[in-house]
């Protein structure tokens, strides 16, 4: 069996990614790392955790040798709202953490998945049903290292034969994690919100649309894709893949089915605004869906259900 190694394990994606490889493969087979001391509880789903900094390349190196790593899940990185804050630390983590990866993948034999994000666009890019490929000038530092990261992972699959994959991920909405700093962070918030105070106040305006995705797509998209035949892939490294696509009050209205009290005002953050608008509305994933089959599971409605009725639970409401 395979040994596979997550990077960033206890973000948002992280955390819920090893409980499903774990399922999949076997605890004994997922060696699980973060910068972040190890937590309490039985949150690991008895997999090996190391700490581990990314910007190291000894340290990433010393891991794969040891546990023999064959497929490397690389999920370290900062995202969209406090990279903006830390620019100079983003390129240090997005970028330089990634190279680190490559390297070890390359001398190593490693498969290695690298997610990219719909930060990649910016102002110039075509808003509605985003192509594959098209545009992208980003005006983040967030979105500038993800187009690089994308342009280097290309680069070490055609240089050096290193197997790399990856998906332009929408927002993701989670009920086990809290969000670590995203511009779609208002999307998880507003559910925790709607059941402990039954109103919200969104960062973001009314008619902000942005794509988005409930956590079980993400994670199947991310195994699966890791699991596709290479030989069906016209692309690799930046697949574009989404599931909805909506405004704040959308959710809000999905909501208000189920909590009839709830309201929702806004005070709007410029900054994330800012980002939010040079996204796309909507992205075209036919791509996705025809070299490696994606397809998701959960839409708007159906995916609110869940998120309240787990969140419920998680909160003993």
């Amino acid at each position: 069996m395979k040994k596979f190694l997550v990077t960033g394990a206890l973000g948002q994606i992280g955390s819920e990614l090893i409980l499903a490889l774990c399922e999949r493969y076997g605890a004994k087979n997922v060696i699980i790392t973060d910068k972040c001391p190890k937590p309490k509880g039985d949150f690991l789903s008895g997999c090996r955790f190391l700490e581990m900094d990314v910007t190291n390349e000894k340290q990433v190196a010393e891991i794969v040798e040891k546990f023999d790593i064959k497929v490397i899940y690389h999920l370290a990185a900062l995202l969209s709202a406090v990279a903006e804050a830390k620019p100079q630390l983003a390129w240090d983590v997005n970028m330089n953490g990634l190279y680190n990866i490559l390297e070890v993948a390359r001398e190593y034999d490693c498969s290695v998945f690298t997610p990219s994000s719909i930060g990649v666009f910016g102002p110039s890019t075509p808003q509605y049903k985003t192509p594959q490929d098209t545009i992208q000038r980003p005006n983040t530092i967030y979105g500038v290292t993800k187009v690089a990261g994308e342009l280097l992972c290309d680069y070490y699959y055609k240089r050096f034969g290193v197997d790399t994959r990856g998906l332009r991920y929408p927002g993701i909405i989670s009920y086990k994690t809290l969000p670590g700093g995203g511009t779609t962070d208002y999307a998880v918030e507003i559910y925790y919100e709607a059941l402990k105070n039954k109103k919200y106040t969104c960062f973001l305006k009314e008619g902000t649309y942005l794509d988005m995705m409930y956590m079980p797509d993400a994670i199947n998209a991310a195994i699966d894709l890791m699991e596709a035949d290479p030989a069906k892939f016209k692309h690799r490294n930046a697949y574009n893949i989404t599931a909805m696509s909506f405004a704040p009050e959308h959710i809000c209205a999905e909501i208000k089915k189920h909590i009839p009290e709830f309201e929702m005002t806004y005070d709007v953050d410029p900054v994330r605004q800012a980002i939010a608008e040079s996204w796309p509305n909507s992205m075209d994933d036919s791509a996705a869906r025809e070299e490696w089959g994606w397809e998701p599971k959960y839409h708007l409605s159906k995916m609110t259900e869940d998120m309240l009725k787990e969140l419920k639970k998680k909160l003993k409401l």
